[in-house]
Parts: C-alpha cells; sequence; structure tokens
C-alpha cells in the first residue's frame, strides 16, 4: 500500500520542491497508528508462538508478561527500533518540520517498501530450502534476488526539470 501511494504522490509531482499531494499527508496520518498496532501484534505473535504446544522454545518460554516483553525486545530489538522511530522522529519532521514541501521524495520513501515482499520471501525460500534441499540452499535462495534487483533497475518517472 505504502508502494502505491508513493507511486501516486511521486508521479504526480511536476515541481519536486513544491509541489503538494493530498494523499502526503493523509497516508503519514494512517501510518502511524498501524506502526504502533504493528508493535503490539508482533510482540502478541511472538507471545503465543512461545505457548504453543510442542514448540521448540516452549519449555523456555517465559510464564510472566514482563519476562516475555524483555525477551522479545532483546530478540527483535532492529525491528522495535525502527518502528519507534518512524513514530517519534520521522512522523513529527514529516508532518511539521518539511511544511507541506518535497511531497515528492516523501513519495519516493513510501516507495521503498516495495522490497519488502521480496524481504519476505527470502526469509521463506531459507525456512522451505533448509527442510527440502538442505545441500542445495543456497542456489534456491538466489531466487529472492531477483525482483528487487528488477525494481531497482526499472526506469522511474522522474520530474523533468526543478524549478528553483
Amino acid at each position: 500500500m505504502a508502494s502505491s501511494a508513493g507511486y501516486i504522490i511521486a508521479s504526480s509531482c511536476e515541481d519536486i520542491l513544491e509541489d503538494q499531494h493530498w494523499l502526503t499527508s493523509s497516508y503519514i496520518m494512517f501510518a502511524v497508528p498501524y506502526f504502533v498496532y504493528d508493535i503490539y501484534a508482533m510482540f502478541m505473535c511472538y507471545w503465543y508462538k512461545l505457548r504453543v504446544k510442542g514448540h521448540e522454545e516452549a519449555s523456555a518460554a517465559p510464564q510472566h508478561m514482563s519476562t516475555a516483553l524483555t525477551s522479545y525486545l532483546r530478540r527483535e530489538f532492529l525491528m522495535v527500533l525502527h518502528h519507534v522511530v518512524m513514530v517519534t522522529a520521522c512522523f513529527p519532521v514529516s508532518v511539521f518540520w518539511r511544511q507541506g514541501k518535497g511531497d515528492y521524495f516523501q513519495g519516493v520513501l513510501f516507495m521503498a517498501e516495495l522490497s519488502t515482499p521480496s524481504v519476505c520471501l527470502g526469509k521463506i525460500l531459507i525456512q522451505v530450502s533448509v527442510l527440502v534441499y538442505p545441500q542445495r540452499r543456497f542456489s534456491v535462495v538466489q531466487i529472492k534476488g531477483f525482483p528487487p534487483l528488477l525494481s531497482a533497475c526499472t526506469p522511474s518517472e522522474a520530474p523533468a526539470a526543478v524549478s528553483l
């Protein structure tokens, strides 16, 4: 969804500094509650995964929520940090500091989310290849590199000139 919004925003801006698109601020306002919810949802998935009967970590599962939270933060520190920085730093910068300028660049930043499915595909391929093809793991995992490579090499619709 962020990639689609980013493409719409970036492709509609002719002047990369001054043009504004209504979707920029609207999407930012939508994304902030999503990031907060996503932190909560990821923790709840972690918490209930520890409770699954027969799970390899079930015997060592923390019994208290605070212990589980500490364990989760140690395990997923960078992901949680990413979400917290997006809410506490990027949101104020995007809404207040830039003062409606540079919607084109905001759209380009949204389009960076286009790589997320390839990252997820890579994790899936690693898990499947370890189970099915333990000796051929590297060759199967290489497949996941093609979508981001293709998305990076496709021509983007950039503004022809910048008027200053």
